[in-house]
């Protein structure tokens, strides 16, 4: 089990309460207002946090330049994938990347 499957185990654990006091303390850390990609329509609807919570619903479509490997929550939280925005939460990214894989392995 690595570093983000601990995580997720660990998250699963909380109660609500605590997961909401998470996700202000990632948010806090996220950077992902900052990135090229991240557009005025995001930023009226408050997306942020694309690793935990996943894509953009609207908003971001067109991707440009990925800040994802500099943001302080990638290393310190596991993740091993980038441009959540576009692709999805890093939990989406290795279930699709498991399907995938499975489907394309035999």
């Amino acid at each position: 089990m690595d570093k983000f499957e601990q995580m997720a185990e660990a998250w699963q654990k909380m109660t609500p309460e605590e997961q909401a006091a998470g996700l202000e303390l990632y948010k806090q850390k996220c950077i992902c207002p900052t990135c090229p990609t991240y557009n005025d329509c995001a930023q009226n609807a408050k997306e942020r946090l694309f690793c935990a919570i996943g894509k953009s619903f609207m908003c971001i479509s067109e991707e440009k330049t990925c800040k994802c490997p500099t943001c302080p929550v990638t290393p310190e939280y596991g993740m091993k994938y980038q441009k959540f925005c576009i692709h999805g939460s890093e939990m989406a990214q290795r279930y699709e990347k498991t399907l995938w894989g499975t489907s394309l392995n035999r």
